[in-house]
């Protein structure tokens, strides 16, 4: 297992201080946003990298941080790689936070051959994962001072 650290911009876009990760032939990328923690994964993801992504992933879920794992830009995904949303889900349950993943046509592809695609949370987008997290923290601060008055 190799990371390495890629500091040349691709595509035109350059993120300073926020590099990629090159992982047997997968870049991944973690950044930390107010509502969650967002961990993107280009390329194709198959059994020769995939303990790398998941080693890289997990180590991004934090506590009472909700998670997103980004495979929009996964080209292929190997039916052996649904262990990386099992091992995601129990990380995610020990940190007692939520999780989401967004994932790219092969990747969707997968979850329905296999039928596991309704007992994972999948969301449409990035956006769309950030909209649910933030409904949820407002609806737990709508609750706090209901739990604090005196009668």
């Amino acid at each position: 297992m190799t990371f390495t650290s890629t500091s040349t911009a691709t595509a035109g876009a350059f993120h300073y201080g926020n590099p990629s990760f090159d992982c047997e032939g997968v870049r991944m990328r973690a950044r930390c946003r107010q509502l969650a923690t967002v961990v993107s994964v280009t390329g194709d993801i198959d059994a020769g990298n995939l303990s790398c992504v998941a080693d890289y992933a997990t180590r991004f879920v934090l506590a009472e941080k909700p998670f997103i794992l980004d495979l929009t830009a996964v080209n292929s995904f190997d039916a052996e790689a649904l262990s990386l949303f099992y091992d995601i889900d129990g990380r995610c349950a020990d940190a007692g936070v939520e999780w989401s993943v967004i994932g790219s046509q092969p990747v969707l592809q997968v979850l329905r051959a296999s039928g596991t695609i309704d007992d994972m949370p999948v969301t449409a987008s990035v956006p769309e994962a950030l909209h649910h997290f933030s409904e949820g923290i407002l609806a737990r601060r709508r609750l706090l001072p209901l739990l604090t008055k005196t009668a």
